[in-house]
């Protein structure tokens, strides 16, 4: 599926020190825009229907086996079909070293030929999760994003309403920072997003009243984290008079992003109220339903327990 994003091919080429055996004229600007690849079994008999040479083309040993069966005119005629196609770049596994007739037609066409010395599979596993990540739908938010406990907690809410103060005090308890003021959020699964800062605000943080401060230059790197995936959603909020909040945790708020449904909780702010901490219960007790435990749910069953016994 095509993505509206791109990485440059060259990105991928570094990233999986993939070995240039052709370098087509435009290699420096080529992109690749999908993140399905396509093993040309089909194709290299001559079978092109539903063929999209804009996917990153990979040759294993089925493919290599096969092609040294032919003869080399009929390798060269298999090969010439296919480059024919405008491919974005044709890799070979497991460090075989292309034949002749592949070379020659990758340079009469012009397409990038490249050589990995990994297995098939493992390469195409890790450059498909590459891509993915490339690739990824994604938006800009506003609002803070640390991890705590190992879980990622996004904090929203209006500006000026306490987020970055909250997130220096985590940041003093051993928590790490990830992003502030705007959180970059990739869609990498179906299930999971992953957050991150801008590039060029990464590790900075606003205070009104000091101004803008690097948090990985003042309490070192351990407080730092390029990037976390986002396990729970915590909306702060001025506290309303007469407004009923959430006592038990027996309803299940949830918080929709770019179509993944991540559960979330709305914090009531008022002076003196220790927010770092309830964020600390908040992440931990997030984690806990995670692995199968409901404190409400559990109260709720221990009280309708004791009503069936007469206890009350």
């Amino acid at each position: 599926m095509r993505s509206k994003y791109s990485v440059k091919l060259k990105t991928i080429v570094q990233e999986h020190n993939l070995h240039p055996i052709h370098l087509s004229k435009d290699y420096e600007q080529a992109v690749l825009t999908t993140a399905d690849v396509n093993r040309p079994a089909m194709q290299l008999t001559g079978f092109y229907n539903y063929f999209d040479p804009r996917r990153l083309q990979i040759i294993g040993r089925v493919e290599s086996t096969y092609l040294n069966t032919l003869s080399r005119e009929e390798r060269r005629k298999a090969y010439e079909r296919f480059m024919a196609y405008d491919i974005a770049a044709l890799v070979v596994c497991h460090g075989v070293t292309p034949s002749p007739e592949c070379v020659e037609m990758a340079e009469r066409y012009d397409r990038n030929l490249f050589v990995t010395d990994e297995d098939t599979s493992d390469f195409q596993s890790n450059v498909i999760a590459a891509l993915h990540n490339y690739l990824a739908p994604r938006l800009t938010t506003h609002g803070v994003l640390v991890e705590i406990y190992g879980e990622g907690v996004l904090l929203m809410g209006d500006s000026g309403i306490g987020k970055s103060e909250t997130a220096l005090e985590l940041i003093k308890r051993g928590h790490r920072l990830v992003a502030d003021d705007a959180v970059e959020i990739k869609k990498v699964h179906r299930s999971h997003l992953v957050g991150t800062a801008p590039e060029i605000i990464r590790y900075y943080m606003e205070l009104r009243g000091i101004g803008v401060i690097n948090v990985r230059h003042i309490y070192g790197v351990g407080a730092v984290k390029p990037s976390t995936g986002i396990d729970l959603v915590v909306k702060m909020e001025n506290w309303v008079p007469g407004k009923a909040y959430d006592r038990l945790g027996l309803s299940s708020e949830t918080e929709t992003i770019l179509g993944v449904e991540l559960p979330c909780v709305t914090i009531p702010v008022t002076p003196g109220r220790n927010l770092a901490v309830i964020l600390e219960l908040a992440a931990m007790n997030n984690r806990q339903k995670k692995m199968g435990f409901n404190a409400a749910e559990a109260l709720a069953a221990e009280h309708d327990q004791a009503i069936d016994k007469g206890s009350f």
